[in-house]
């Protein structure tokens, strides 16, 4: 296990916060923010009533989506000095879905290390107990909020074999729900998960259907995961024996090589795809 140890100078901290529950805030994460000289946050009023709550006094300044490549500048002036900044957001890690990503890359650039002091983030713990299938998953941040943009995102990931992960604002709920009807279909599962470690925390799982009638009874609130299933895996094209003769004639492939290809390209058995190779053999 590492030694800790105090903040080292010249140093960008990036510091996950809690997505709602104060105590979800790891021991280093409070540690560094007491100790590094300034904290560059989302929006300082949000988060001076977190430092304030853990008796953190550390000056703030300001550095959201229209103000970050400027403060970057003069961030950066700071910590060639060999100052030492942590970056947070409003709630959560920074840069996922949130300001940060900017300044982190011209830290990069500019040869300053960039330390994560990791903890919450939405996503994880909406994946964490969605009960969906998360050892592929895509994470699609925000969807668009005007409608046809939206459709046009929801129309090209409908079909994924990965579970997909979306932001929602709750007043835009219900017209993504209508929209997920009638593109991927009103019995695909759907895990909704609200206000995440709040007060109100709310955990939906269903089909989009099912959705559309839980949450169209009363005016939704709070900020919204919502976890998208895996759409149905497409019929093949061709078959094995025809992907088998494809790739014989087109590669210079030993024949292991090729029933693996084949058997990852069909998402089929390996022991199918063998067994139509035997049957090619056979028949010359």
């Amino acid at each position: 296990m590492a030694e800790t140890r105090g903040v080292v100078p010249g140093t960008l901290y990036v510091v996950a916060t809690p997505i709602g529950n104060l105590e979800d805030i790891t021991f280093r994460a409070v540690r560094v923010l007491h100790e590094v000289d300034l904290v560059a946050a989302e929006d300082t009023r949000h988060s001076r009533k977190l430092l304030a709550h853990y008796g953190i006094g550390t000056p703030l300044t300001s550095c959201f989506a229209h103000n970050e490549l400027t403060k970057a500048d003069l961030l950066l002036v700071r910590l060639r000095a060999g100052g030492t900044v942590a970056l947070i957001s409003d709630a959560g890690t920074p840069g996922i879905a949130d300001p940060g990503y900017l300044l982190v890359r011209l830290c990069h650039e500019s040869g300053i290390p960039v330390v994560p002091v990791p903890g919450p983030a939405a996503v994880i713990t909406a994946l964490s107990v969605a009960g969906q299938p998360v050892d592929r998953f895509a994470f699609e941040g925000f969807l668009p909020s005007r409608a046809a943009a939206r459709r046009r995102v929801l129309q090209q990931l409908c079909g994924e074999a990965r579970t997909i992960v979306y932001y929602e604002a709750p007043h835009r709920l219900a017209a993504t729900l209508r929209d997920l009807a009638e593109l991927c279909g009103a019995g695909r599962s759907l895990t909704v998960a609200r206000e995440l470690t709040k007060l109100h925390e709310e955990l939906f799982r269903g089909t989009v259907a099912a959705a559309q009638v839980h949450f169209g009874a009363t005016p939704v609130r709070g900020e919204l995961v919502l976890i998208l299933a895996p759409g149905p895996l497409a019929a093949p094209t061709e078959t094995v024996r025809e992907a088998l003769l494809r790739q014989r004639r087109g590669s210079n492939l030993a024949p292991r090589q090729i029933v693996k290809a084949v058997a990852r390209e069909l998402k089929v058995a390996g022991s199918e795809v063998y067994q139509e190779w035997l049957r090619l053999q056979e028949e010359g």
